[in-house]
């Protein structure tokens, strides 16, 4: 089912000044408060409650946007699960990325048992439309229940030392998660972390193995796309 893209029709603030409050949102730990503050700083007077209605409305489309002008994932994945305490309550968060660390799916669910597994990866496979050559998990006894139902072709890896690539995928949403002192909701947490995950990615470069002058040169190309999607965002397809 398709779904209609969000247009900025009717909004009295320009695009540059509604995705520029959504970025700062996404990108950094902050609250929708502090954005309010930061934008006063600059002279526009916006409310918190704006900025989260913006963050709403079109978090996910620009997360969405992104992804669609990223490469391909790759053929292993990598699949984790870690808790969330959400009003008191255990949830838990499942999390699917490939060999370099992209981030392919995510779910929030009460359940870590086999039929969680199975829903999660019927998820993931209709979101990535393949299969991986090679699924890399921890030692939990339900995945092997799961994948000989949906993937009995794709060589299983179980084994804690190998998914630390999925396990520190799931840092920068602790760092998220203290900074907003928890979730309210499950569906809250889903939403936040599905626009979170294809936005934050976009702006973190690895600086850490770039020159000086490197890191600019790309950090300037990701604001590209990153103005052409925000854009772009509810106008017609071209042909």
């Amino acid at each position: 089912m398709s779904v209609t893209p969000p247009s900025y029709k009717g909004h009295r603030y320009p695009v540059e000044v509604i995705a520029h409050c959504v970025w700062l949102y996404f990108r950094f730990p902050l609250s929708f408060r502090e954005v309010e503050e930061l934008m006063l700083q600059r002279g526009v007077v916006v409310s918190h409650e704006t900025v989260r209605r913006w963050c709403l409305k079109f978090g996910q489309a620009y997360a969405d946007g992104l992804r669609r002008r990223r490469p391909g994932a790759g053929d292993k994945w990598h699949l984790d699960e870690v808790f969330v305490e959400i009003n008191g309550e255990r949830q838990y968060l499942w999390r699917a990325v490939d060999q370099d660390g992209k981030v392919l799916d995510i779910l929030v669910q009460s359940r870590r048992n086999a039929k969680a597994a199975k829903r999660f990866l019927a998820k993931l496979m209709k979101k990535q439309q393949r299969v991986p050559r090679v699924l890399v998990t921890d030692k939990m006894k339900s995945y092997p229940v799961a994948l000989r139902e949906l993937m009995a072709s794709v060589e299983h890896r179980a084994h804690k030392g190998l998914n630390n690539r999925a396990e520190n995928s799931h840092q920068p949403t602790r760092q998220r998660e203290r900074a907003m002192k928890g979730f309210r909701s499950p569906g809250a947490a889903q939403r936040f972390l599905s626009a979170f995950s294809g936005i934050s990615p976009h702006f973190r470069t690895r600086r850490h193995l770039r020159t000086a002058a490197e890191y600019r040169f790309e950090m300037t190309v990701r604001f590209t796309v990153w103005d052409h999607i925000t854009q772009s965002i509810g106008l017609p397809a071209t042909a």
